[in-house]
């Protein structure tokens, strides 16, 4: 059946909008919404409800590698610096030293169990050996869970730079199994190299980002986002052409981007944050459409045991070899072993394989989502309560925080920062003059239950106040906090 340009449309837009309503009913029990996704895109595809026949890997690929691209610009975006620097060393040891590892574990583990070769079980722990941010991060942010010691920057930098390393070891199994006589060595100096140029690559074009967009002074607003579109995808395209890794020049370059003050930032930065979630949702969907259920029933054994072996022993294993280089509780490795999602990468990689027509790469790629989806279910709805067991989840209490004047491109170190006044803040039923605020700080507007009011030095505080105050640095905001809580 050959379906036109509107039959697309239209069938997108259904799609689309039930995986939106469902991520926003079920969410709340802790379902994540990427894997409501994937199941509204297999209750679409051929031998489910919808009946739409689709069996393109290629397309799959083509789709998930731009995907890809924008999701990791998106979170590279949101990347903070300071937040980053302090375990810098030990999210990039997770993610290349710690991938490295569940990908052999795994691989010899499939190689015994499932009667593979080693390069086709070194091939699916390759596939699988990264974690998915987005998946991780939607219920954290959800629950409102805020995590001690560090461990939310640590899990934001390995799942936001491991894929580069997943990429490299899926490519090179994939090449070995393909080319008779290829030697693994030749791989090492390869890695290096590949890595090397996209870290040069992701550094040079973060400042070029930077400078051009805040020079070129375009006439139109929304010319913007095509622009910084367009150089997020020459960036990877023009890594992978000089023989780097683009994901990695892709997320670099944001990083550094996005810790640089530039016009449109704030806008900027919302546009690929929704953009991220189209292509997060268009990926499982699509993803959905190409899995027949009729093929990954026969490997569920196969799938359970693999992925209780990745999540049990593979992850924590890779965990705790690549923490032990750094000071970290036996509270927090554990944690950072349950948080180890698959989300859609995996099985964006498994269509390597199989274009490629690797031997069993039909079972490979049945498997792979198999552990995808097990994985996102037991670890998704369960990373709060193991969080609250093991004493290091608090609420995310920290306030909205707008940097002034960079969407703009001024350089400036004042916030306007968002207070919620309760019933036991120290400052309610006092006037602002009475609160002896820091002299560089300033509450410039009131919300009171959606009546704004301009305050002055006799305006008297209520419970339920929103502040929106003024500072110019954390130490000051320090102080603002605890004269309005104190």
């Amino acid at each position: 059946m050959e379906f036109s340009t509107e039959d697309i449309l239209l069938g997108s837009s259904i799609l689309l909008m039930i995986s939106i309503l469902l991520s926003k009913s079920l969410g709340k029990f802790g379902i994540p919404a990427l894997i409501l996704f994937l199941a509204v895109g297999m209750l679409a595809g051929s031998e489910g409800l919808g009946g739409i026949y689709f069996d393109d890997a290629l397309t799959a690929q083509s789709l998930g590698t731009i995907a890809l691209a924008i999701i990791l610009f998106s979170g590279g975006l949101d990347t903070r610096w300071e937040s980053t620097r302090p375990v810098l060393w030990r999210g990039i040891t997770l993610s290349t030293l710690g991938v490295f590892i569940t990908a052999m574990l795994v691989g010899l583990f499939a190689t015994y169990l499932l009667d593979f070769s080693l390069l086709e079980g070194l091939l699916l722990g390759a596939v699988v050996s990264s974690t998915d941010a987005a998946a991780v991060f939607s219920i954290l942010r959800s629950k409102n869970i805020g995590l001690k010691n560090n461990l939310r920057p640590t899990l934001e930098l390995e799942s936001g730079s491991n894929d580069p390393m997943a990429y490299f070891l899926t490519v090179s199994f994939t090449f070995l199994l393909t080319n008779e006589g290829a030697s693994v060595w030749r791989l090492v100096p390869m890695f290096f190299l590949q890595m090397s140029i996209g870290a040069v690559m992701g550094v040079v074009m973060g400042r070029a980002m930077s400078w051009t967009i805040n020079r070129i002074k375009l006439e139109q607003d929304g010319l913007y986002p095509a622009l910084t579109l367009a150089m997020l995808f020459f960036t990877f395209s023009f890594t992978n052409l000089v023989g780097g890794n683009g994901f990695l020049a892709v997320y670099v370059a944001a990083v550094m981007l996005g810790n640089r003050n530039f016009i449109h930032k704030g806008s900027l930065t919302k546009f690929y944050d929704g953009l991220a979630w189209l292509m997060q949702i268009l990926m499982f969907l699509t993803l959905g459409l190409l899995v027949f259920p009729s093929q990954v029933l026969p490997v569920i054994g196969a799938g359970v045991i693999t992925s209780l072996f990745l999540i049990f022993v593979a992850r924590p294993v890779s965990v705790f070899i690549g923490m032990s280089f750094f000071k970290a509780s036996l509270q927090d490795k554990f944690y950072i072993s349950w948080v180890g999602l698959r989300g859609a990468v995996p099985i964006v990689f498994a269509t390597y394989p199989l274009l490629a027509g690797v031997e069993n790469s039909d079972l490979i790629f049945n498997i792979v989502f198999f552990i995808v989806l097990t994985s996102v279910m037991l670890q998704g709805t369960t990373l709060k309560v193991v969080a609250d067991w093991l004493g290091l989840s608090q609420h995310d209490n920290s306030p909205k925080r707008v940097q002034l004047g960079e969407d703009l491109g001024y350089d400036s170190q004042s916030s306007l920062v968002e207070l919620k006044l309760t019933g036991e803040s120290g400052a309610v039923g006092r006037s602002i003059v009475d609160l002896q605020f820091p002299k560089s700080s300033l509450i410039v507007l009131i919300d009171r239950g959606g009546r704004f009011v301009t305050p002055n030095g006799a305006t008297v505080l209520e419970a339920g106040d929103t502040l929106m105050v003024m500072v110019d640095s954390d130490d000051e905001l320090e102080k603002v906090n605890r004269v309005v809580h104190g």
